[in-house]
Order: C-alpha cells, then sequence, then structure tokens
C-alpha cells in the first residue's frame, strides 16, 4: 500500500467489481487510454482478476473512503514492450471522470515514482499517451515525464484502431534534480533581517548518499561571517549526522542555478577528500546540465 496526502493506493479485491465498473463504463475513460467500456459488473470482475491483480497494480482511492476511483501500475519487464531492462518499467493509469481536474492524477504518479526509486531500485520509468489524450499529457507533465519521442501506427488491439503515440520517461537522476529543486525553491526567501544582515537571495539542496534531501540559504552580513546556500545546506546534513553529498543544486535570484563558488568546492572536497570527485553538480536546471565536482575541481591543493 502506498499513500499520499489525499490517496491510498492499495491492491484490487474482487470487491471493488461494482466500482470499477462505475467508472469504467464511462465512454470517456477506457477509450482514450486503449480498452473499451465495460458492459458488465461480470466484465470488471474479470478485469480484476485477470489485469488488475498483476504486481504493482494499485486501485486509487481517497483516503476518506478507500472506495476505488481508479487504477495506477508499473509495468515491469514482460508486462510491457517499452523497455526490455530489469531496472526499467512502464507507468499506465486511468481515472474516473468524477475526479478529473483536481490533481489527483499527478499526485498518485508522483509517489509511484518514489516508489519505483526508492523502493524498487529503477533507474527510469516510462509512460506514453495516445494522440489527442491532453488530459494524461498534463499529468505526465506534473509528474516530471520529459518527452522522448514520437510513435506512429500503432496498433490499438483492444480497439481495433492504429493510433499515434507520444513516449515520455523520467529518470532517476532526473527525479532527484526536481525534488531538489523544489526543495530549495520552497525554502528561498530573500530579506532584510537588519542594517547589517540579508538573507535568502540564493538557495541551495544537498542529496546526501542516504537520499535524504538538506536545505540551506545564503546569509550576507557586513563583514565576513556570511555562508553561502551551499555550504549552509552541508553544514544542516551535517548537523542532522550525515557526511556523504551525493548532489548539489543552487538556485540564484533569477530561478536559475549554477556552479557552487571556490570556497564551497574546497569544503565538499575536504568533507569528501577520496570521493569528492564523484559529486553531481547542477550547473542549468532548464538545460538540464551536469558537471562533476571532479570536472568542476580537477587538481586539490593539497
Amino acid at each position: 500500500m502506498l499513500e499520499t496526502a489525499r490517496l491510498i493506493l492499495r491492491s484490487w479485491t474482487e470487491e471493488d467489481a461494482e466500482s470499477l465498473f462505475e467508472y469504467a463504463t464511462d465512454p470517456a475513460v477506457g477509450p482514450i487510454a486503449g480498452w473499451p467500456p465495460h458492459e458488465s459488473v461480470t466484465e470488471s470482475l474479470r478485469v480484476i482478476r485477470e489485469v488488475l491483480s498483476i504486481p504493482e497494480t494499485y486501485a486509487i482511492c481517497l483516503r476518506k473512503d478507500l472506495r476505488a476511483i481508479g487504477s495506477i501500475t508499473l509495468k515491469m519487464k514482460g508486462h510491457t514492450d517499452m523497455t526490455d531492462r530489469e531496472d526499467e518499467c512502464e507507468a499506465g493509469y486511468w481515472l474516473g471522470r468524477p475526479f478529473w481536474g483536481q490533481g489527483i492524477m499527478p499526485e498518485a504518479l508522483r509517489e509511484l515514482l518514489r516508489h519505483a526509486f526508492e523502493d524498487l531500485g529503477m533507474h527510469q520509468v516510462w509512460c506514453g499517451y495516445y494522440e489527442g489524450n491532453t488530459k494524461s499529457k498534463r499529468a505526465q507533465e506534473k509528474a516530471g515525464f520529459r518527452f522522448r519521442h514520437k510513435s506512429e501506427g500503432l496498433e490499438v488491439p483492444l480497439m481495433h484502431e492504429i493510433r499515434n503515440g507520444y513516449v515520455s520517461s523520467i529518470t532517476r537522476d532526473e527525479w532527484d534534480w526536481d525534488r531538489m529543486y523544489a526543495a530549495a525553491a520552497a525554502v528561498r526567501n530573500e530579506r532584510r533581517i537588519s542594517d547589517y544582515v540579508t538573507c535568502g537571495e540564493v538557495s541551495a539542496a544537498i542529496l546526501s548518499r542516504s537520499g535524504k534531501i538538506y536545505t540551506g540559504v545564503c546569509i550576507d552580513t557586513c563583514s565576513t561571517l556570511g555562508i553561502c546556500a551551499e555550504r549552509n545546506a552541508i553544514f544542516n546534513m551535517i548537523t542532522n549526522g550525515e557526511q556523504e553529498i551525493d548532489k548539489v543544486l543552487a538556485i540564484l535570484p533569477d530561478g536559475s542555478s549554477g556552479a557552487p563558488c571556490g570556497a564551497c568546492r574546497e569544503l565538499m572536497v575536504q568533507l569528501m577528500p577520496k570521493t569528492y570527485k564523484d559529486i553531481k553538480i547542477l550547473m542549468d536546471y532548464a538545460e538540464e546540465r551536469v558537471m562533476t565536482l571532479g570536472e568542476l575541481t580537477p587538481e586539490w591543493w593539497i
């Protein structure tokens, strides 16, 4: 079972047949995803037994009543034609029409991605939608999926049709950077504390080797007592008992990202003298350009 602020993602049961039929009989739901509307509760029960019972398939439920209102799944190797790798999978989903436009599917997708990357150790998650399915497109974009390519002339066997499709995916690194950027943006708050101290023009996020994100903001003073956002975030990490850095991201005043200063690089090198060259630094969030600290600091002075 997976949980979010509003949702429970749980296994399908045979008792969900009537709820499944209620939403799957709607012609606006299934056909655009590639399957015909259900014609009876008996058919819905068969689908639960034969399709929705495969591993990593979840009924989407609101916390308030746990009634199935949609479905979401991770199709692993052997159940998808998007990848044949053990460390990659495909996300699939649908949602009952009364619940469209409420942000439910992006919320469910984000939790499914967390599960795929953190619990299952996936390297990449694929997803697709047929031409014209703008709601599915938006849900994928809100969850962080990147468009990869268009596929023309796809067979849709359950609908006896040929369609065009669009394929997106998100990698573990891309997922990490998105979470880090959101965390850093959440704490960036430029303000004056006194006549001598300002803070928050720059914010930063550190991803530790354990997978936790630590944040910090810059603090500027009228003397040398200030600190960069990156070092503030690193000290936050150390305060919480960790010392191994995996990734570093800083948000500049205009919302872009950039390289850490020499003092921040030096701290990271001294903190991890044997492995500092492996630390990844996001140089440009918009262009998704990444460098390692080893590339930025190839020779240490000690």
